[in-house]
């Protein structure tokens, strides 16, 4: 086999490299780095090592990816969480950000990306911004309005308009709820 790096699928936090690289390592794997999405050993390995390897990361959530298509999947999703968690509004649109990143045609990106996730670049994004937007509002340490601005929307009605179209809440009213399932240490 005698490769070196490899790509991994549903890496979606630092957290998740961090706990991969404890239970390579304690395997005792030389691991080099391991960012989304990637992981890099000092050495190649051999058939023998590459199926362990596979079997700790299968056991751990996450999956090798073999086929070059599947890794430009993933490779767009890992851009798009990244873009989405960096609270840093893109400098161009999404479209030209993905293709600059990859080195490919977006009309290709966009055409795999849908046959094999079954949806859009698009839908994904705001998906993952919306998923982000819950998070946030679930922590309290934002406004409304700065989560907007965080997650890029030109408007706090615009970010709220988008909530409720794919939550179905307003994102008030899911504060609303978060607050109310919560038990005070007094009521415990």
């Amino acid at each position: 086999m005698n490769i070196k790096h490899f790509h991994i699928k549903n890496m979606v936090c630092s957290h998740c490299a961090e706990v991969l690289e404890h239970k390579l390592t304690e395997a005792g794997f030389n691991v080099q780095k391991i960012e989304l999405g990637e992981l890099h050993l000092a050495g190649p390995i051999g058939d023998k090592e590459y199926h362990r390897l596979a079997t700790i990361v299968r056991d751990n959530g996450f999956d090798l990816i073999d086929d070059e298509n599947s890794r430009i999947v993933e490779q767009v999703k890992q851009l798009i969480i990244q873009q989405v968690r960096s609270a840093q509004s893109l400098e161009q649109n999404l479209s030209d950000y993905l293709s600059k990143k990859i080195h490919k045609d977006y009309q290709r990106l966009s055409r795999l990306f849908s046959a094999v996730e079954g949806k859009s670049i698009e839908r994904y994004f705001i998906l993952q911004k919306i998923e982000r937007a819950k998070e946030l509002i679930v922590y309290d340490e934002k406004t409304l309005s700065q989560i907007a601005l965080e997650l890029d929307y030109s408007s706090q009605q615009h970010f709220s308009r988008q909530f409720k179209k794919e939550t179905g809440l307003a994102p008030s009213h899911f504060k609303e709820i978060k607050e109310n399932k919560r038990n005070s240490i007094d009521q415990l």
